[in-house]
This record gives C-alpha cells, sequence and structure tokens, in this order.
C-alpha cells in the first residue's frame, strides 16, 4: 500500500477541501467584529474553565513539539512540527485571554501561562509527556487533532461568540494536523519492519491515555473520534491497542505527572526571571 490519498475521505472533508497547509495563512484575527463582552446569560466561571483547560493542552502541547527543531527526521518534516506548534500556540494564547477575561481576576494570557504553577494547570496529561522517537510523536499527535478537531467542531457553535470564532478558526488548522498525523502513521505502519514496530510500540504507549480526553465527554463525539482512527489505523494495516481502558490520569483535576513540572521551569524561566518586564 502507498500512502497517496490514503487519508483522502478524511481531508475532503475539511471545509476548505483542498491540500495546503494552514501554517502561515491564517493572518486574519478571529475575533474582528466579534463582540467580546461576556453575555449576561452565561456561566462565566464555566466558560473560563474549558477554556483555560483547552489553552493549557494547546500550550503545552506547542511546547512539546518545540523541542523537535532540529531533531525531527527530515528539513520538511521539522519545518512542519514547528508550525503545528505555533497554530497551537495561537490557539493557547486566544483561550488563556478569554479565560483571564471570564475568571474577572484580571489575568491575562501571560500570566496564566508563565505564573501558575503545575498543579494550577489542567491540561491532559497526555500532552505533558516527554518526546520519545518520532513515532510517538506521530501517535501522540495523532490522538490529540483528532480528538480536538471533534471538539472545536462542537464548539464552533458554543454561545459565546468569542469561544466560538477561536474554535471556528482552529477547525481549519486542526484538520490539517491530524491529516499530517494520520498520513505518517500510515507511512511507518506500512513501511518497513522496523518503522512498523516503532509505530505498534507508540501507538501502545499513548493509547491508555485515551479514555481522559473523554472524561466527562459526549458518547457521541468519542465515538466520532474513534471512528476516524480506526480507519487510519486500519489503513495502516495496525490494531488499536488493546485494552485502551487504563488510568486513572486526572491532568483536569491538576494531577500531573513530573513531565510537568520540568516542561514548566524551562517555558516560564524567562518571564519569572524578571516578572516587571514587558514584550
Amino acid at each position: 500500500m502507498t500512502d497517496d490519498h490514503v487519508y483522502l475521505s478524511l481531508a475532503e472533508a475539511s471545509p476548505e477541501g483542498d491540500a495546503r497547509w494552514a501554517f502561515g495563512t491564517g493572518f486574519e484575527d478571529p475575533l474582528h467584529g466579534v463582540d467580546t463582552a461576556l453575555l449576561p446569560g452565561l456561566d462565566h466561571a464555566e466558560l473560563a474553565s474549558l477554556c483555560l483547560a483547552l489553552g493549557d493542552d494547546a500550550l503545552v502541547s506547542a511546547q512539546r513539539l518545540a523541542e523537535w527543531v532540529t531533531l525531527a527526521p527530515e528539513l520538511e518534516e521539522e519545518v512542519a512540527l514547528a508550525n503545528i506548534g505555533l497554530d497551537l500556540l495561537g490557539q493557547a494564547r486566544l483561550l488563556l485571554s478569554r479565560a483571564g477575561q471570564a475568571e474577572g481576576a484580571g489575568r491575562d494570557e501571560d500570566q496564566l501561562a508563565y505564573f501558575r504553577a503545575p498543579e494550577e494547570f489542567r491540561n491532559v496529561v497526555l500532552a505533558e509527556l516527554p518526546n520519545g522517537d518520532f513515532a510517538h510523536c506521530v501517535a501522540r499527535l495523532l490522538l490529540l487533532s483528532s480528538w480536538r478537531l471533534a471538539v472545536f467542531q462542537a464548539l464552533s457553535a458554543h454561545p459565546d461568540p468569542v469561544l466560538a470564532a477561536i474554535a471556528a478558526k482552529g477547525v481549519n488548522e486542526l484538520a490539517y494536523h491530524r491529516d499530517h498525523a494520520a498520513q505518517w502513521t500510515v507511512r511507518l505502519g506500512d513501511g518497513t519492519e522496523e518503522s512498523r514496530r516503532r509505530m505498534t510500540e507508540a501507538l501502545d504507549q499513548v493509547w491508555p491515555h485515551l479514555p481522559e480526553l473523554f472524561h466527562g465527554a459526549d458518547q457521541g463525539l468519542r465515538g466520532d473520534v474513534e471512528l476516524t482512527l480506526r480507519q487510519v489505523l486500519d489503513a495502516a494495516g495496525l490494531e488499536p491497542p488493546h485494552p485502551a481502558e487504563r488510568g486513572p490520569y486526572r491532568g483536569r483535576a491538576g494531577e500531573h505527572t513530573e513531565h510537568l513540572t520540568e516542561l514548566l521551569a524551562e517555558l516560564q524561566s524567562v518571564a519569572r526571571a524578571d516578572p516587571e518586564a514587558t514584550w
């Protein structure tokens, strides 16, 4: 099997209907013309919590992807991973800003990103795990982007106009992230004996974290994501690891691994060295 058009059926479902990368094309302000005032009928604490969790997922994932710069197996892939990270960083900035507005405590995106302790972060544990080999990067990106795309598609109809606009913009980006990860999954799974072994081991490592992504979520969303993952693995000639149910992981409750502490120490070091600096 070749990897040409292996993900075509899903890619054709993207809003743009083409094969362009989203990276560097989204220069329009997604909030242009959007009323950013908080609606009185919404639960602002709930909105803040949702934006914070999704923002933390994106921020931590972006940091992990940045670690691949100079380490990816080829230059084109290095650029791709860096730009996926930049997409996620852009999502993080918008989401953390909205979280700060909704909580009403005077914190902006920088304060939320750089001046919270690890136990205050609400990202899923899968995002914070240290990088393994390239297959591990692909497997994690496949799970996170497939899930996040489904979440953003649902949130594009959220009653908060700001969150809805952020989600609508993110849908295009995440469709490309998912497509990129899917194509690499097939390439590695349907490649050499060594690449197949590595892809299989990577899936074994990330799959137990899948249940946390759906904790408290609509089961229809979980079904859609699992169907997508099955399509990709079928194309790659791979089986989903079994069993998938293991845990519990409670990143949303602030319970993290020691790996997040190490990641944040690096991410926050410059800002904490001079908290009064402006950038």
